[in-house]
């Protein structure tokens, strides 16, 4: 059974990725696993792979749902991204790392941001 939070982060994906489309991405992989860990979204967008990470929140009392990527969470990602590229040969292509901010709140309708490039390869 899914707990809240769960049920919050899958219509927070559903969200991201219909905005993305919406956008110009063409999303390849949604929920990519590996040993290393995940990444939410892996799609094309102006020539360029994107690894995305979606964070949603229902409010920003604890901080916005960018400060919820960490220097550890994007260090996963670009774990998971660099085994993705290995594993399936993919040569080199110009790559970067997006995240999708969502905020919603309770009786309101949601707030999408997305943030191109947001990190780059050394985590920062």
């Amino acid at each position: 059974m899914e707990t809240a939070s769960q049920m919050l982060g899958a219509i927070g994906e559903e969200l991201a990725f219909h905005e993305l489309k919406n956008r110009g991405y063409k999303v390849l992989i949604r929920n990519y696993e590996c040993a290393l860990g995940e990444i939410d979204l892996i799609a094309k967008e102006k020539g360029s792979l994107v690894f995305i990470e979606v964070k949603t929140r229902r409010s920003d009392a604890m901080g916005s749902p960018g400060e919820a990527v960490t220097r550890e969470k994007r260090r996963q990602i670009i774990r998971v991204a660099k085994y993705y590229l290995k594993r399936y040969g993919i040569p080199d292509i110009a790559c970067r790392f997006d995240v999708v901010c969502i905020l919603f709140p309770l009786n309101s309708e949601p707030v999408i941001e997305v943030l191109s490039d947001a990190f780059g390869e050394d985590g920062c």
